[in-house]
């Protein structure tokens, strides 16, 4: 089972996502932040595999979450999730430690493939999930 901490400052973002990802059935939301300093004590404590993190959030950018997600719960695979799909943006989000880059734009399925090829590629670098 794929544990994900779902973060996004739009309730509804978080809610229609929740509603798709729990008709998977090797995904669980195991809890959802608002905020990136939200995710970041919630992954903390929870150290789920995957964190499905928008990059606009107040208090603290998703990058700037997925950096301190990358050094203090190296176990989560950070995935960004976001409408900013250019260059720039993809390559702070990869120096942040993030695995994994989704446009919302994008298909469900892709996300949902995406989400496992991190939960997958987590499990063989650490043994675990």
């Amino acid at each position: 089972m794929i544990r994900l901490v779902l973060v996004d400052d739009q309730a509804g973002i978080r809610q229609g996502l929740r509603m798709l990802l729990t008709l998977e059935p090797d995904i669980t939301v195991v809890a959802e932040a608002s905020t990136g300093r939200e995710a970041v004590t919630l992954v903390q404590g929870l150290s789920p595999d995957v964190v499905l993190m928008d990059i606009e959030m107040p208090e603290m950018d998703g990058i700037a979450a997925a950096a301190m997600i990358h050094v203090g719960s190296p176990q989560s695979a950070v995935v960004m999730l976001s409408i900013h799909n250019d260059v720039s943006t993809r390559a702070r989000a990869q120096a942040a430690g993030a695995t994994a880059f989704v446009n919302k734009n994008g298909a469900i399925e892709a996300l949902v493939a995406t989400i496992r090829q991190v939960a997958e590629q987590r499990k063989t670098e650490t043994g675990t999930l």
